[in-house]
């Protein structure tokens, strides 16, 4: 009988060592845009329990009643692998005394699941950079956060690929004013609706808004306006961050439409979105969510935040700024004869070159290659310097320093090797 032959789980893929590179450059540059601005890392388990998302997303949304992977564990708990990553973060700042007489200015990296249809760039495991600011309730917070995504584009060069969307969606009083209105509405239209919109019509009716039905948006330019029913404080709010934006060259456009999939969300909505990947897609999105900790059992905190999968912004940086692909080359190649005194000497002056170049990559060959076999392997990987280790070598206590683009060597005493490769690679 044939062995079954075990594969990756439908939606969870691999990251391999030929795509990692890339991975890794666009996290060095946003996690060097958050230092910048003086945010802090936070890390929280992959796993909660199931009743923290249903009572921070809301029981009727997609994720909680279609999406989440929740299972019971050995001590029949319900626990939940995370669907996004706000929840865990308000959690734990209630759990850990974050918020009390304090602001907090985070940021996280990690993977979230959600069981959906796999398609490119929207997987089933997906990663998430994200950042929650809580205790600060000004527009200003809002429109540094929009700043601060802002100079992400800009620094992974896609900014003229990417247009933000903003809107604001006022308190939970305004909304449930104009939840009524919006209901009254639909059900004047019953007819042309689809089974999506009939089924959110009265569990969650400003997902109608966000449907992608090409009909329904054309029935929506009829239904009631969200900004005719915001609270003054709210319509302030955004005026006033619609100046500071202004004036920081900001260029937006006012999406009445948009309201986000999660219930938590109050006032300044946003996302950044692009059509450089085929149909208009969400690059970011995020907006604030005054009431979520208090919701789970926190003090009142006003807070904002935002959320970029990774899948999909690798996917643009790729497709428009291909130059940002990082290279995987090894910078020094250490060559030698073989035996075990040579490998021991390669092995020492490698040490001595991490010492001196730590952001540098240096790799030792090994086995029983001969020399043309070694500097073959190390033009395949792009070697830009040799250092040679042969029996002359061992016996006089050099190395032979060859530069792999030129052809240029130059023979020096072991414990000049740094300064030698220094000088070769600057």
């Amino acid at each position: 009988m044939a062995e079954i032959k075990i594969q990756s789980i439908r939606g969870m893929n691999d990251l391999l060592p030929t795509e990692s590179a890339i991975w890794q450059q666009i996290e060095k540059i946003v996690k060097g845009v958050l230092n910048s601005y003086g945010y802090n890392e936070i890390r929280t388990p992959i796993v909660e329990d199931t009743a923290l998302f249903k009572r921070a997303v809301g029981e009727v949304t997609d994720i909680v009643e279609k999406e989440m992977y929740t299972f019971n564990d050995r001590n029949d708990e319900s626990i939940t692998l995370r669907p996004e990553l706000t929840a865990g973060c308000v959690r734990a700042g209630i759990e850990h005394g974050l918020f009390y007489n304090q602001e907090q200015r985070l940021w996280y990296l990690g993977p979230a699941f959600r069981y959906e249809k796999p398609q490119k760039g929207r997987y089933r495991q997906f990663h998430q950079f994200g950042v929650e600011v809580f205790g600060l309730e000004g527009p200003n917070i809002d429109a540094e956060i929009i700043l601060l995504t802002a100079r992400f584009w800009k620094a992974l060069g896609i900014e003229k690929h990417t247009t933000l969307q903003l809107n604001s969606i006022g308190s939970v009083a305004a909304r449930g004013n104009y939840r009524k209105a919006l209901v009254e509405f639909l059900e004047q239209h019953k007819d042309k609706l689809d089974e999506d919109c009939l089924r959110r019509m009265y569990t969650n009716p400003l997902r109608v808004l966000d449907s992608k039905n090409p009909i329904i948006q054309e029935l929506l330019n009829e239904a009631p306006q969200l900004f005719d029913y915001l609270d003054e404080e709210s319509k302030d709010h955004f005026k006033r961050l619609c100046y500071l934006l202004d004036q920081a060259g900001i260029h937006y456009e006012i999406n009445q439409r948009l309201v986000r999939g999660l219930d938590y969300y109050n006032r300044t909505v946003f996302e950044w979105v692009t059509t450089s990947l085929g149909a208009q897609g969400t690059v970011c999105g995020g907006g604030r969510y005054d009431g979520l900790v208090s919701q789970l059992g926190g003090q009142a905190t006003p807070a904002i935040g935002f959320a970029m999968g990774v899948e999909r912004l690798v996917l643009l940086v790729q497709a428009v700024n291909p130059s940002l692909s990082a290279s995987d080359a090894i910078d020094i190649y250490m060559v030698s004869s073989g035996n075990d005194e040579t490998i021991a000497i390669a092995q020492n002056v490698a040490e001595q070159l991490r010492d001196a170049m730590p952001d540098k990559r240096i790799m030792t060959h090994y086995g029983t290659s001969n020399f043309k076999k070694q500097f073959a392997k190390a033009d395949k990987l792009g070697a830009k310097i040799a250092v040679i280790i042969g029996e002359n070598e061992a016996t006089k206590q050099t190395v032979t320093i060859k530069n792999l683009q030129t052809g240029e060597q130059v023979e020096v005493a072991k414990q000049d090797a740094a300064s030698s490769c220094l000088a070769i690679i600057k």
